[in-house]
């Protein structure tokens, strides 16, 4: 059955730092190649627990820009990193690190990806706009971090929910939707300026449980576009 299609990609080549968006995309086991495969940690965070440096502690990470120095193999292809001032670094460089994290941080690379939970999300347009709705302003994309942004064939909000435990069918992926997303403080922060708006987590934690949005993991790989349909199976 129908229920969207999508309207977004995006791919965060080094975690918590700026999105790339994309037409279409190859899906592996492990998520979108090249999706948050590189990430810093932070020295002296304990590996057991959440080691990454992130937005939380460093919200001018978004204004870092990672690309592929060989866009055709992201999964092996070194990454270069443009900073705020111009410079253009290894993502690997320590002097990279030093300026995101004083205190000290490493860059590590993840074969199978830095992520909070599953490899994969999903959010819908209609989703984000109800939020933004209550709120009284709207918000963007961005700011959720999603890799698919669907558009509901019903319109309605939300919708992501009704597909925990299911499977869905995009492009020639399969894919599992495994839970509801729960948002952090990262949703606070406007990608473009970093400016913080409270209002935007606390929304979403009064009405919506503080879920937005939902994770997944990848059943069968292939290919994912920009104006696929979004089928649940």
């Amino acid at each position: 059955m129908k229920v969207g299609r999508v309207v977004e990609l995006w791919r965060y080549p080094v975690k918590s730092m700026a999105a790339e968006p994309l037409d279409q995309v190859e899906v592996g086991p492990h998520g979108f190649v090249g999706d948050r495969r590189w990430a810093f940690v932070r020295d002296g965070a304990n590996p057991d627990g959440f080691p990454w440096l992130t937005l939380r502690d460093n919200a001018a990470m978004r204004d870092y820009c990672p690309s592929f120095a060989e866009p055709s193999a992201p999964d092996s292809s070194a990454i270069r990193v443009q900073t705020p001032g111009g410079a253009v670094l290894d993502v690997a460089d320590p002097a990279l690190a030093s300026e995101l994290w004083r205190p000290g941080a490493t860059a590590v690379r993840r074969d199978q990806g830095a992520f909070d939970a599953f490899p994969l999300s999903l959010i819908s347009t209609q989703s984000i706009a109800r939020i933004g709705d209550t709120m009284g302003h709207s918000l963007e994309t961005t700011r959720f971090r999603p890799n698919i942004v669907m558009t509901a064939e019903s319109g309605d909000p939300f919708i992501e929910d009704s597909f925990v435990g299911g499977v869905l069918r995009i492009g020639t992926v399969r894919m599992r939707i495994d839970k509801r997303d729960g948002r952090c403080v990262v949703i606070t922060m406007d990608p473009a300026t970093g400016e913080r708006n409270p209002a935007v987590l606390r929304t979403v934690a009064q009405d919506r449980e503080g879920c937005l949005g939902v994770y997944g993991s990848v059943l069968t790989t292939g290919v994912v576009a920009v104006g696929d349909e979004v089928r649940v199976e």
